[in-house]
């Protein structure tokens, strides 16, 4: 049996119950000391620990390569040498557009080593977009002074428009083409300046701005959270003080989850650093063209903790259950399974825990975790093995959380160390992120695993603004029908978003599992279109099953979906359907897909849909636009 008790710290948490109906949640250890600046952690590593393994992807010939700490540690500070020399401030940042590699790691480390704002940038935003207008936004806002692409020719077009709106000079990987009046990466391998180096190192302080993260902007113009050095190196602080097993050896990831989003940076990234692991970056993502780059990471590397978000599990799973080399590779040396952001259906908690006891007779505790952009993220932790999945834990040491009731939900707010400063040169949202004790106003909303017993942990419950009304006046708890019907039908619903804003019945947009779709579709080629999968007769007599079961369990309108329409394309966190801690953004989905949900509610009902047999649209009714 796997003993928790060694890998945690114990739970002690306390509850001040106040006058004015707000319920405080606090943690009972307090926080220790913390380092000053994330240029510690290297140096320190760089010194104590030189030969070890730090930052590796694959090169061109499909090996390892990267950095072991000391040598990092000499590449970092002659990039920090560059960088002086280039006339850089908060005002002047470096500014990365390219995707995770070793070579924006380094960058990203040299330009906080000295002081220098990191703003790593989404790649979808120069890949994808045609106008460019998110970069653009952002550029009007922060003036680089240098930006980083790994590969120039895919960046070239995002480049050009942008030409016109700063002076930043141009920096591209080593093994990129040359382009017009950039500077290769290897070139800043050739500066050296200890002593200015360590002088600016020196000047850093807790509250010297370390990065900037542009949030999504899925519902308006993308946000610059501002990152102190405090805030990353506390956040550090408060998880080694939940899972003291992390000190025990260093641990080591296979992880994809970019570093534009806080959770793969501020989160893993800074947790391999604060403890001198191994990070090893996954080219592959969870999606069907890229997850077997994925599962050969991890035939080579069997990592000691291991995160990703619900949707990676599912195919995750699959795999496991077919490969047993992978299976015993995989599970070796596991002590610890991180499912981010949405709750990870039960069923995958249940096919995990089996694998587990199969490869190793014990289950893998699973954990999860909450937080957000603007708290470098973590606020609360599962320091303990939950029973079910779901769970998010509770507060880290020195983080507060008060919990006030909004209509029948408990909306959090948060304070501590690890909670930004405000938004980049907007003072107006600065304002009215933040209410008049100080704590940072979230949006989300949380419950008791069981109000007797705090200490057994908080469970996501979706976003208050998520949340809406039918044309009765009932309410509908999104985030709580969205699981019960993720549950029933699993495995074949990954996720779902809800529609029925001022109409008289719920409605899903289903994103399905096509793997699992297409294991109840026999008599389908294995290469069939996805289209033609998701219409097959089995594939919908699932979905309806789920519907019937909810509206027996229930009965109440707001409970249950008399109409859904299966998918074919995934949620796009480019668009903004996948917000940054990997939830469905509810309201992007359908505003994205309107023509879709007014298809899903039309009268009469559309042959596409899913649809009970007593579902009936009332007359005169019709979605609203983005509803």
């Amino acid at each position: 049996m796997h003993d928790t008790n060694r890998m945690f710290a114990p739970v002690a948490v306390e509850m001040e119950h106040r006058a004015d109906g707000a319920m405080l949640l606090r943690s009972l250890q307090p926080l220790a000391n913390y380092a000053r600046c994330i240029g510690e952690y290297l140096e320190h590593w760089g010194l104590a620990a030189s030969s070890r393994p730090f930052l590796f992807e694959r090169g061109p010939d499909g090996r390892w390569v990267g950095a072991a700490y000391g040598e990092a540690l000499k590449q970092v500070r002659q990039i920090a040498a560059w960088l002086l020399k280039q006339n850089l401030s908060p005002e002047r940042p470096v500014v990365v557009l390219s995707g995770n590699g070793v070579e924006h790691g380094l960058i990203s480390l040299a330009a906080m080593h000295i002081g220098v704002p990191i703003l790593p940038i989404s790649p979808s935003y120069a890949l994808m977009s045609k106008d460019f207008g998110k970069l653009k936004f952002i550029f009007g806002l922060v003036k680089p002074g240098v930006i980083f692409v790994a590969d120039h020719a895919p960046f070239a077009p995002a480049l050009a428009a942008l030409s016109s709106m700063h002076d930043a000079q141009l920096v591209v990987g080593s093994r990129s083409e040359s382009a017009p009046g950039a500077v290769s990466f290897s070139t800043l391998l050739d500066a050296s300046n200890e002593g200015a180096v360590d002088r600016a190192l020196a000047a850093v302080t807790p509250d010297t701005v370390a990065k900037l993260l542009f949030t999504s902007g899925s519902t308006g113009e993308p946000k610059g959270v501002i990152n102190t050095q405090r805030m990353l190196c506390a956040n550090q602080q408060q998880m080694i003080q939940v899972w003291p097993f992390l000190d025990d050896e260093p641990p080591v990831i296979v992880d994809w989850l970019v570093w534009n989003h806080t959770f793969g940076a501020n989160h893993n990234f800074n947790m391999i650093l604060r403890h001198g692991g191994t990070l090893y970056i996954d080219g592959g993502r969870p999606m069907p063209n890229l997850f077997q780059q994925s599962l050969a990471n991890l035939r080579d590397v069997a990592p000691t903790v291991y995160f990703n978000v619900p949707r990676g599990f599912d195919m995750l799973v699959a795999a496991l259950r077919t490969d047993e080399a992978l299976r015993r590779h995989f599970f070796s040396r596991l002590k610890l399974i991180f499912y981010a952001a949405a709750a990870l259906p039960q069923n995958l908690w249940e096919a995990l825990e089996k694998l587990s006891l199969e490869a190793l007779g014990y289950n893998v505790p699973m954990v999860s975790s909450w937080g957000l952009t603007e708290t470098a993220p973590a606020v609360t932790t599962c320091h303990f093995q939950a029973e079910r999945s779901g769970v998010i834990g509770v507060p880290l040491p020195g983080c507060e959380l008060k919990l006030l009731a909004n209509g029948d939900k408990l909306e959090i707010r948060v304070r501590g160390p690890n909670v930004t400063p405000g938004y980049w040169k907007r003072p107006d949202l600065t304002a009215k992120a933040f209410d008049k004790e100080g704590f940072c106003i979230t949006g989300d909303a949380m419950r008791f695993v069981d109000p007797k017993y705090p200490e057994k942990g908080l469970l996501f419950d979706g976003r208050v603004a998520e949340d809406f009304k039918l044309s009765s006046g009932t309410w509908v708890n999104a985030d709580a029908v969205r699981l019960k019907a993720v549950a029933l039908m699993a495995p074949i619903v990954q996720d779902i978003a809800l529609t029925g804003h001022d109409l008289d019945e719920i409605g899903f947009l289903i994103f399905p599992n096509v793997a699992a779709c297409r294991q109840l579709c026999p008599d389908l080629t294995p290469d069939a279109p996805v289209a033609q999968v998701l219409t097959h007769a089995n594939v919908r007599t699932k979905i309806l099953a789920g519907m019937t079961a909810m509206k027996r369990d229930d009965g109440g309108s707001s409970t249950y979906a008399t109409r859904a329409l299966l998918l074919a394309e995934p949620p796009s966190g480019d668009a903004g359907e996948i917000t940054d801690k990997g939830n469905i953004n509810q309201r992007a989905v359908r505003t994205r897909r309107a023509t879709l949900v007014e298809m899903l509610h039309r009268t009469p009902i559309d042959p596409a849909v899913i649809a009970l047999a007593d579902a009936r649209a009332p007359a005169g009714k019709h979605p609203k636009r983005g509803a």
